[in-house]
């Protein structure tokens, strides 16, 4: 298989024997996908705006340009929920670029597809759900949003945590951004990296996204969400996991040699501290294995709400320098109990990086 790192695969929105349908307008009917009425407001390549209009094209990232569509037979196409409102708290838009090129080991031709999605919403209910979501959006490749807005971004992924004002049953709501790539061909399907485009570009695309569905909800704020500063990224690389694992004195895993298991620092500050660790293999998504986080910021405090809490369970909240802060692990199935005892590697973590933002005591 050839070049599957610059490419897309399969179609959205329908056939194309309805794509001339399509064309002529005759969109109508809502479909129900996953509790939300979805329809095809977006599924010809020649809409200009997606996602209830919150994104336009050629608007600043890679993926929303000519660049996105520039190899021969690419399509943009779009899929979106009604938009949030205020008896409906979720919403979600997938924008999609596809292609088909030629292989040359194969009579079928390689197709490819590079997809991002948009949600609005509060935080999962369910545990696995929303540990989940914090290893998606809380991963060791993400920076933290500029300008005081409450928030990481990276390339491939964004998250912002909107005002109290549309908060849900007492979660707060967020919107997230994330892409995903494929290819499929003749050795089956393969997943790729992909980057939408840079940190300030994604970021960009975050706010215009939670300032259409605020406004959708009736939750706005007086002022949009704005950013302008540029967006300070991770310095580090992801590595081979290490000992100490993360950095961090007293994070102790025994990994086999050879293992594939990649650490990403993150952000090291006062009131946000980040690291994750994936199990790697090639052609498949990167499978989280643990996960580690400081939190400190009120609202970002509040998206630890709901789980289980307690040193045995990896949630510890405690109060630094007058704030309430959080210290959150999460180990997979794969590295649990490879520490010398889990919950003692957890504890390891917290008192040292209490240590290191001067909060004493437990």
């Amino acid at each position: 298989m050839r070049d599957l790192r610059t490419s897309q695969g399969e179609v959205m929105g329908g056939s194309r024997r309805r794509r001339g349908a399509l064309l002529a307008g005759a969109v109508a009917g809502a479909v129900l996908v996953s509790g939300i009425g979805l329809w095809a407001t977006g599924s010809w390549p020649l809409r200009d705006s997606y996602c209830w209009g919150a994104w336009k094209q050629d608007s600043g990232a890679a993926f929303l340009g000519d660049s996105g569509v520039a190899r021969s037979g690419s399509e943009r196409r779009a899929t979106e929920s009604a938009p949030p409102s205020a008896g409906r708290h979720h919403a979600r838009c997938t924008v999609a670029v596809t292609s088909t090129v030629p292989d040359d080991d194969s009579a079928e031709p390689l197709r490819f597809k590079d997809q991002v999605t948009v949600e609005y919403g509060p935080v999962p209910t369910g545990v696995a759900e929303h540990r989940a979501w914090m290893a998606r959006y809380f991963h060791g490749s993400a920076s933290r949003l500029p300008d005081g807005l409450d928030g990481l971004v990276a390339r491939d992924r964004a998250m912002l945590v909107l005002p109290g004002s549309c908060d849900v049953d007492g979660r707060p709501s967020t919107v997230t951004i994330h892409s995903e790539s494929t290819g499929n061909g003749h050795l089956g399907r393969v997943n790729m990296p992909f980057a939408i485009g840079s940190r300030y570009d994604v970021t960009q695309m975050l706010l215009d996204a939670a300032n259409t569905g605020m406004r959708e909800a009736g939750c706005a704020p007086d002022k949009p969400l704005r950013s302008t500063s540029p967006v300070v990224a991770v310095a580090e690389d992801d590595e081979r996991a290490g000992y100490p694992l993360c950095r961090i004195p007293g994070l102790t895993f025994e990994f086999s040699q050879g293992s594939q298991y990649q650490e990403q620092v993150g952000v090291v500050g006062e009131r946000l501290q980040t690291c994750s660790v994936v199990w790697r293999s090639r052609g498949e998504p990167d499978e989280p294995a643990a996960q580690y986080v400081m939190a400190g910021e009120p609202r970002m405090v509040a998206l630890f709400k709901g789980l289980p809490e307690g040193a045995d369970k990896g949630l510890v909240r405690t109060e630094c320098h007058g704030r309430q802060t959080v210290f959150y692990g999460n180990v997979q199935s794969g590295l649990k109990g490879s520490g010398s005892h889990d919950r003692r590697v957890f504890m390891n973590f917290t008192e040292s990086v209490r240590k290191r933002i001067g909060c004493g005591g437990r």
